[in-house]
């Protein structure tokens, strides 16, 4: 099994699972996991996660911080250069299956060239983008997309949600809560 994790789940493990892990069983269990390359943090994640809620995921999880541990273990994962695997069909996808079409409609052609060009480079995207590589790279591994976010678009932003796209391209997603059930070993005793 490997993961591709993002910021809110990141965020939500620093701030409702490890502070009821006592025994640092959950903490030792991330960075092992990141160790072995079961969980991928991408460098676009890393980014967010130093300007999101005062950089609590890396004050927590100090060790994605640490230049030696990230050296030895190769993080981030560097995305700047990675491509679909099949770049005109899924290009094609992000102007006609991705889009909101009433949002994408609200905007001129420039427009939208500008806003489609920041989606590409967002961190949303280069997550994608690394889950798809991973399945072409592993067809016989488990691959799953950790987010919080679900289908239903409620923000008006001309792209989908990570969950909807994903589906679309057929990259399983699971949330925080799933991921640590899928842990063996890992189980909380709060006092």
């Amino acid at each position: 099994m490997k993961v591709v994790i993002d910021t809110s789940s990141l965020l939500s493990l620093v701030r409702y699972y490890l502070p009821f892990d006592k025994k640092t069983i959950l903490f030792e269990a991330i960075k092992s996991k990141i160790v072995n390359g079961e969980i991928l943090v991408i460098d676009k994640i890393i980014d967010e996660c130093a300007y999101t809620s005062k950089g609590i995921v890396l004050t927590s999880l100090t060790f994605l911080t640490d230049k030696t541990f990230n050296k030895t273990n190769k993080l981030p994962l560097n995305t700047e250069f990675i491509l679909p695997p099949a770049p005109a069909k899924f290009y094609r996808q992000v102007d006609n299956q991705f889009v909101n079409g009433v949002q994408k409609n609200r905007l001129t052609e420039t427009q939208y060239d500008s806003v489609k060009n920041d989606f590409m480079n967002s961190a949303d995207m280069k997550l994608i983008l690394t889950s798809l590589t991973l399945i072409k790279d592993n067809p016989t591994e488990d691959i799953f997309l950790v987010t919080e976010e679900t289908e239903v678009s409620n923000d008006n932003k001309v792209f989908k949600k990570i969950p909807l796209i994903c589906s679309q391209l057929g990259i399983q997603t699971i949330n925080i809560q799933q991921l640590v059930d899928k842990f063996d070993g890992i189980s909380f005793e709060i006092k």
